[in-house]
């Protein structure tokens, strides 16, 4: 059976510059915590803690004896940043640049009297953040059918989306806003990172016939990548490690393609594959 790699795969550059920021911080601070989860892989999350002894906490009034606190990749909300200041700790903002983008944009449009849509999750962290910037309640839709409900759609809107979602997806809700509305101002706020991903597993995947897609559970881009799979090769899978692996999915197969979610390391991803290699041969 061969195994081949999606051309882009794994850590992408917010994800990277996180991680390189949070270690040269604890290096210098020893009681260094982030608030929430850095990244959603808990296997690099476990890492920072064994071997820099980063620890995460998710609530901002129970900071306990720390004076170094790192702000995570998805952003935190407006409002818990103006609480943070007020803090007696060093705050480093490791918000990859891909999220204070939407932000930005959310803040700027609202003050000018736009009605703000989000395409993406309401739960995810990273669309709190971006939702927090809105001067009045933002519209949150996980996809076009949560649009379509809606009664009366504003007459001046601006749209944004979750740096991890599909960019055909966002099309179609875009493309709906424009005919069922007066002004649309659209913002594609998908990272590259995530569009060259998504691309090369949905490419992959219409080779193979079981795919492999290694990362967080709870990671949203991850979660992404496998519905892709999916949709091309009906024996897609989705492992945290390679303990998830079973013997039998690989029986009778020709073709194993395997693609990484952007917060997945390259230690993950080897040893996945060395683990399907050596139950294969």
């Amino acid at each position: 059976m061969k195994v081949l790699l999606a051309e882009k795969y794994g850590f992408c550059f917010g994800v990277k510059r996180a991680i390189k920021i949070t270690e040269k911080i604890a290096k210098s601070n020893p009681n260094t915590l982030t608030l929430g989860p850095l990244i959603h892989n808990p296997l690099e999350i476990e890492r920072l803690q064994n071997q820099f002894g980063v620890k995460v906490q998710e609530d901002i009034e129970n900071l306990g004896e720390s004076k170094s606190v790192i702000i995570r990749t998805h952003g935190i909300t407006k409002q818990n940043l103006e609480m943070l200041k007020l803090k007696d700790v060093e705050i480093t903002d490791a918000t990859c640049p891909f999220v204070t983008k939407p932000q930005k944009i959310v803040e700027k449009m609202s003050k000018e009297g736009y009605s703000i849509i989000i395409f993406g999750d309401f739960n995810h962290p990273e669309v709190k953040s971006v939702m927090s910037y809105s001067i009045k309640p933002p519209i949150v839709i996980s996809d076009i059918d949560m649009l379509k409900k809606i009664d009366k759609i504003p007459k001046k809107i601006a749209v944004v989306s979750q740096t991890t979602k599909q960019i055909d997806k966002f099309s179609h809700i875009v493309q709906y806003l424009i005919a069922n509305t007066l002004e649309v101002r659209v913002f594609n706020t998908i990272c590259n990172a995530t569009f060259e991903n998504q691309e090369a597993t949905r490419n992959l995947s219409q080779k193979a016939d079981i795919m492999i897609i290694v990362g967080g559970k709870t990671s949203s881009n991850t979660k992404q990548l496998f519905y892709i799979a999916q949709n091309h090769c009906k024996d897609s899978y989705l492992v945290e490690n390679e303990n998830d692996i079973q013997l039998s999915w690989f029986k009778n197969k020709q073709i194993c393609g395997i693609s990484a979610g952007a917060s997945t390391p390259n230690w993950v991803i080897k040893s996945v594959e060395e683990k399907i290699k050596s139950i294969t041969n």
